[in-house]
């Protein structure tokens, strides 16, 4: 499995980029791999995505597909398309250091 650095830690990553343990993951790693995605900068709005979709995978084991996530976090789908472009619920699991979401191609 790859290694990365994020925020001076190693971590790793499965061959997607996806983190092997999400209890590696720190808020201080999130703007960094966020700006690897092409992100330059994480709003209130990111924050809240990011930290619905590491609560949603601590409490059931896994993350939130799009739907559920315009369903449930308080952010419609035409946003979070805005915040996350090319697949909201992939690249916000990926800032928020958790596997990838099931139906996620």
């Amino acid at each position: 499995m790859p290694t990365v650095t994020y925020a001076g830690t190693d971590v790793v990553v499965n061959d997607e980029g996806f983190f092997e343990n999400p209890e590696a993951w720190t808020p201080d790693m999130a703007p960094e791999i966020a700006q690897n995605l092409g992100i330059d900068t994480l709003t209130d709005r990111h924050w809240q995505v990011i930290n619905f979709m590491r609560q949603e995978y601590l409490a059931k084991g896994t993350a939130p597909s799009v739907r559920a996530l315009g369903k449930t976090s308080g952010v419609e789908v035409k946003e979070l398309y805005q915040l996350f472009p090319k697949g909201p619920a992939k690249l916000a699991a990926m800032i928020a250091g958790i596997p990838k979401p099931i139906g996620c191609i």
